[in-house]
């Protein structure tokens, strides 16, 4: 499996750390009802089809991304910057190589 990195190209799938789904939002810091942090750390979906997920370039540019990946055929349909970066891929270097 290939992928594209924003910053960076194309990449083996070697150079990148699994981060989770990327669709789960954690509660609120100031939140008290513990079930919303229980589901939060432990309950998964495991889905079938299109899922996004987060990736972090470990092997090179560090930057977190989010992958719509098909989770029975590894096609990976789009990749985008995550976090702070997020919407900056236009303007990074090797963007669209």
């Amino acid at each position: 499996m290939r992928i594209h990195c924003p910053c960076c190209g194309p990449r083996g799938v070697a150079e990148f750390s699994y981060g989770g789904d990327g669709t789960i939002r954690r509660p609120d810091l100031a939140v008290t009802d513990t079930d919303a942090h229980v589901a939060y750390v432990y309950e998964r979906e495991n889905p079938r089809g299109p899922h996004v997920e987060l990736w972090h370039h470990i092997g090179g540019c560090r930057h977190w991304l989010r992958v719509t990946r098909d989770t029975l055929t590894h096609e990976i349909s789009s990749v985008e910057m995550a976090g702070r970066f997020a919407g900056d891929a236009a303007r990074m270097p090797g963007a669209g190589a």
